[in-house]
């Protein structure tokens, strides 16, 4: 997500650098550009209209920290302001009422209202440690009601049954009672959607949500639709008493609009964000953190917790432990990384909350995702417990049952077997004194090595040839 408009930003505002103060003239062509950048990322007339205004006043004259350059300046109120239109901080769920905590959920069919009902539901029981029931009272879709009733199972909610005969307002009281019974601290109703907006579908959400007066009633709305996105959450907010959105397909819109539109056209919070199609790709949305990856600079907080929750710390640790024993780093353990890595949505996942990273995710796409990954693991998996010890007694016929039996070519298995020796090499120097700058030395020497002809992990370095990380 932002991808476009992250390029063009950056792009443009490099172009107030340098500048001994900022005045009218030598911010204007910044401010048209910015302005094009913000529209050509589907970002709703209106609210281009003011941010410009509001950043045009609060640069102009500006007296310049004498720890900052006017261009950082700039792009501090470019940052700034960003973050205010997005909402300035989360705003996390509010279910301080008795339970069960009722959220209805209100959009249009094929948003991904169903599928966020589970993820948010996964997300409460797992990071709020919370009891959660979910029900349909989608009447008019079956598949909806049985949909939902699979990634109830998936995700270990209580689902409530419900069919296509009954009336939403009786659906959803019985299970608010059921709820009650079994203890349940949120329920999350899932509500019918349409194609377009329509009086008859206003009217009866409208008459569900008096009926079971909600503390939260969250629009869940396609990214995609770019300012669309923000016309309809809004048509919704004049019939309900939104108290946020969910930004779904997120991963999806390489240019952003709908996230820069929602809060300004509607007052409303975006409160979550999705970012693919798997239930644990729930997010809550930060809008200073959203604004650091629109400018390029990353991240890292979200990266940090993303990691803490699904990377594996003992294996991490047996890992260290074994290299610090003077113990090889061999296929096992080469595989063990690789599926750390997947759980981190490989690296083209993680590039955009890099620092000065964010440009090269579309390029790594493809490259080292999650396919890539899957074909290493089978290599790997098709090999004896003595080669992956040792895998220098590889021979041709020994590569050629590994190909076959993971459906690879035996390039493939050469190029694996250069990486998992780079690796190595990199793992003995991460273990000395001094071993992180080793490390990023190391990876710029495996250039060349992976798939596609991306540079391998040296890819992974910033324009500009030797440079390090930027962290």
């Amino acid at each position: 997500m932002f991808e476009n408009l992250t390029e063009r930003l950056s792009r443009t505002l490099k172009t107030v650098t340098g500048k001994a103060k900022l005045t009218e003239d030598n911010i204007k062509d910044t401010l048209r550009e910015v302005r094009m950048a913000l529209l050509e990322a589907d970002v709703a007339l209106p609210v281009v209209r003011e941010f410009i205004n509001r950043i045009r006043e609060r640069a102009i004259g500006q007296e310049v920290q004498a720890s900052l350059s006017p261009g950082q300046a700039f792009v501090k109120i470019v940052q700034n302001e960003l973050i205010e239109v997005m909402g300035s901080s989360n705003d996390e769920l509010n279910l301080a009422t008795q339970p069960p905590a009722v959220i209805l959920m209100a959009g249009l069919q094929g948003a991904g209202k169903t599928t966020s009902v589970a993820k948010l539901g996964k997300w409460l029981k797992e990071r709020q440690k919370k009891s959660v029931m979910v029900v349909s009272a989608d009447v008019y879709r079956p598949a909806a009601i049985k949909q939902l009733e699979t990634l109830a199972q998936e995700t270990g909610l209580n689902f409530f049954p419900s069919s296509a005969d009954q009336k939403p307002v009786d659906i959803v009281n019985s299970a608010i009672h059921e709820a009650r019974i079994k203890h349940a601290d949120v329920l999350i109703v899932d509500t019918a959607g349409r194609l377009h907006i329509d009086n008859d579908m206003m009217a009866e959400i409208q008459q569900l949500h008096s009926a079971i007066n909600p503390i939260e009633t969250l629009f869940v709305v396609d990214a995609m639709t770019g300012q669309d996105a923000a016309n309809t959450a809004k048509a919704f907010g004049d019939a309900l008493p939104l108290t946020g959105v969910i930004l779904t397909k997120a991963d999806g819109d390489a240019r952003g609009g709908a996230a820069l539109s929602v809060r300004q056209i509607t007052g409303k919070p975006i409160k979550f964000i999705g970012m693919g199609e798997k239930t644990d790709a729930l997010e809550p949305f930060y809008p200073d953190r959203i604004a650091s990856r629109i400018l390029g600079m990353g991240d890292i907080l979200s990266l940090i917790e993303e990691a803490e929750r699904k990377l594996d710390r003992s294996k991490a640790d047996k890992l260290a432990s074994k290299l610090k024993k003077g113990k090889g780093f061999d296929l096992e353990d080469f595989r063990d990384q690789l599926q750390q890595m997947k759980k981190m949505g490989g690296l083209s996942g993680m590039m955009d909350k890099l620092p000065g990273m964010g440009g090269m995710a579309p390029q790594m796409q493809g490259q080292m995702d999650n396919k890539v990954f899957n074909q290493m693991e089978a290599i790997i998996n098709s090999m004896t417990p003595s080669e992956r010890a040792n895998p220098d007694i590889m021979n041709g016929s020994r590569k050629k049952r590994i190909a076959a039996g993971s459906g690879t070519q035996i390039q493939d298995i050469n190029r694996l077997i250069k990486q998992h020796k780079q690796m190595s090499k990199m793992m003995k120097k991460v273990t000395k004194k001094g071993g992180m700058n080793k490390l990023m030395r190391g990876m710029s020497a495996m250039k060349g090595q992976l798939p596609g002809g991306m540079g391998g992990m040296g890819g992974m370095m910033p324009p500009g040839g030797g440079k390090k990380f930027p962290f």
